[in-house]
């Protein structure tokens, strides 16, 4: 409708004539866009409802620019052009009411939709229920095998506790154990010090001892071999 009436629009050749028509276009496919919303619409009521406040503003605004329009039209010098307005205008109105009668159509449709879907949430609250009674005495047998479970549980626990107690009292027995055989070691070892010093001392006494006897052993002999000296050869 739009592209069919442009080459109209600039034969008219007024601008105020251009605008007004380009804002009824716009108008109508807002008008559009917001119906398809409404059909898409999933609820609940009153989404719906501010949808149509914005459809009917919207609609508000473009029946004020075809009156505008329509207007624009009767003030035309030309009869030509006159009609020419006049036939866009008719067809503005026309295609406005087949606007508002897809409107209501979807409004019908979302109204059921949104029936339909309260209806189903009713019936699945209502089955909910009834699994929730079929279900609980399956609830409180698995709350008491749950509550076996935990207790089984917190048994093993106590259990391995007591095992790691009687670990670490284990582990500070073997390290005291340790302690008293590493002061056993430190003892011994200034022992062995102590003893390897005295084998050392005697040692050198030893020595000491092989020197002055082969010293005295030697005075000895030459005390010997002077008074034989004396006796056999007194004359040297």
């Amino acid at each position: 409708m739009s592209r069919l009436s442009i080459p109209k629009m600039a034969a008219a050749g007024s601008v105020p004539v251009r605008v007004c028509h380009q804002e009824i276009v716009k108008f109508d496919l807002e008008i559009k866009a917001a119906v398809q919303d409404i059909r898409d619409c999933p609820g609940p009521l009153s989404a719906l409802t501010e949808l149509n406040a914005a459809v009917k503003e919207k609609f508000r605004h473009l029946r004020g620019r075809i009156q505008e329009l329509e207007q624009m039209a009767r003030e035309q010098d030309k009869e030509s052009e006159k009609q020419a307005l006049l036939q866009e205008v008719e067809n503005h109105k026309k295609q406005m009411l087949s606007n508002q009668a897809a409107w209501r159509k979807a409004n019908l449709a979302c109204k059921i939709a949104i029936d339909n879907s309260e209806k189903d949430q009713l019936l699945q609250g209502r089955d909910s229920l009834r699994q929730r009674k079929t279900t609980k005495e399956s609830l409180a047998e698995s709350a008491s095998n749950i509550t076996e479970s935990l207790m089984s549980i917190s048994r093993m626990m106590s259990q391995q506790v007591q095992q790691s107690e009687e670990t670490v009292q284990t582990l500070a027995n073997s390290s005291r154990t340790i302690l008293e055989a590493n002061e056993e070691f430190k003892s011994m070892s200034g022992t062995i010090q102590l003893g390897r010093k005295l084998i050392t001392k005697y040692n050198r006494r030893e020595l000491t001892d092989k020197l002055l006897i082969f010293l005295a052993l030697a005075l000895f002999l030459a005390t010997v071999l002077y008074i034989l000296k004396k006796r056999l050869f007194p004359f040297l």
